[in-house]
């Protein structure tokens, strides 16, 4: 029988060496999804990503304490019950410089690579 859904119940966790917890429940590590991708993130105090500009769109939905994004000539503090979406071709770079961890989801439509982020000094 054809199912016309998909249950996810065991995310892939994303190998980092940084602190940053990175389950995706859906993408293209879990089902080799190409169209979208949905992770669950928690991020320790003072972590921090190098400068990016991804080729996807991401909606970061906070859940839990705050989290710095740096564009340009601004930046913004998402907080949690806060979402935000940035555009793909935006560079930015993500931080958590505050005291304590952060949780969040990120969807990221196509879904999210490594190759597709486009960070600048990479460091997982």
């Amino acid at each position: 029988m054809y199912k016309t859904y998909i249950l996810s119940t065991m995310p892939f966790v994303v190998p980092t060496t940084d602190g940053k917890l990175i389950e995706e429940f859906f993408g293209m590590a879990t089902q080799g999804e190409s169209a979208f991708s949905v992770a669950h993130m928690k991020a320790p105090a003072g972590w921090s990503e190098p400068h990016q500009t991804p080729d996807f769109d991401e909606i970061t939905i906070m859940i839990k304490g705050k989290k710095r994004i740096e564009f340009e000539n601004e930046t913004v503090e998402l907080s949690a019950g806060q979402c935000i979406l940035i555009k793909k071709g935006t560079r930015i770079r993500y931080s958590n410089p505050f005291e304590e961890g952060n949780e969040y989801w990120a969807i990221c439509f196509p879904a999210f690579t490594i190759s597709g982020a486009n960070r600048e000094n990479l460091m997982l």
